[in-house]
């Protein structure tokens, strides 16, 4: 396995990675919204779980993938991830205050952000794109973790290495329901299905160029890194308080929701161990 992994990654820089990877989870919201073309529904309490477990997703990877290697690569030293994280969840914070979205499920007099003319549709996307931020600059910064002229032959960059991948597949995982969670009720309202395709995927795209942004950044000033990572758990945890759990309890399957986040937190931290 390590050979494979030295053979195909040592001919890519981390930030092609990095683009490679946010392709492949924009790719997964993409395939969340191919059910618009089938069918107007989609079944409440499957969707709540897929939500659930998108959750227990970016909980775990938020610790195994980003806050665990901040700590280690600060020597222990528990400020930069603290401090990172902090700024991580004030900036999304922020953004949800300007921003203007909409929640899937809720009314239109329900729009957090600014107030704005904006359709229904674009306030919806607007939300999924909120959040895709985050995980776009997760994913950028695990592999910009490598560095320029990484040696493969080295095991904490084959490590490294692993983690990053396990978070980019976790992701792309946890994106499948956010896409589905966009296209399918403005499919009930009636848009066209290649419309609700569209939007739903569209929320997506601002993933490789997170993705990208945090490779470029943290390779540029590689002192910021453990606090890169942690700013991205941060923002990610947010996002699962602010969002998911809410959402994915909204509709009275609180108890299937929640068998989802371990699920999901199971299986992210499966990954990440096994793989970093």
């Amino acid at each position: 396995m390590e050979e494979v992994l030295q053979n195909f990654f040592s001919q890519y820089h981390p930030v092609t990675m990095a683009l490679l990877a946010t392709l492949f989870t924009w790719f997964m919201t993409a395939a969340g919204a191919i059910p618009v073309f089938f069918s107007k529904s989609f079944n409440q309490k499957i969707l709540d779980g897929m939500l659930g477990l998108a959750a227990g997703v970016m909980i775990a990877a938020s610790f195994w993938s980003l806050l665990n290697p901040a700590i280690e690569m600060s020597g222990g030293d528990w400020k930069p991830a603290t401090i990172g994280f902090l700024l991580g969840g004030f900036f999304l914070y922020g953004v949800d205050k300007i921003l203007p979205h909409l929640h899937p499920g809720l009314e239109m007099d329900k729009a957090e952000g600014i107030k704005t003319s904006w359709q229904r549709s674009v306030l919806l996307v607007s939300a999924i794109t909120l959040h895709n931020i985050p995980e776009g600059l997760a994913v950028g910064v695990g592999f910009g973790a490598l560095g320029a002229g990484a040696d493969f032959s080295d095991p904490e960059t084959l490590k490294i290495l692993g983690g990053a991948i396990a978070l980019a597949i976790g992701i792309g995982l946890q994106n499948f329901p956010e896409g589905l969670a966009v296209a399918m009720p403005l499919r009930r309202e009636g848009m066209s299905r290649s419309k609700c395709f569209l939007y739903g995927q569209a929320s997506g795209i601002v993933e490789p160029i997170a993705g990208v942004f945090g490779a470029w950044a943290v390779l540029s000033m590689t002192a910021i890194l453990p606090y890169a990572l942690a700013f991205a758990a941060g923002a990610m945890i947010f996002v699962v308080a602010e969002e998911l759990i809410p959402e994915s309890q909204q509709k009275g399957n609180a108890d299937f929701a929640t068998l989802g986040v371990m699920f999901g937190f199971a299986i992210m931290m499966t990954m990440d161990v096994a793989l970093g």
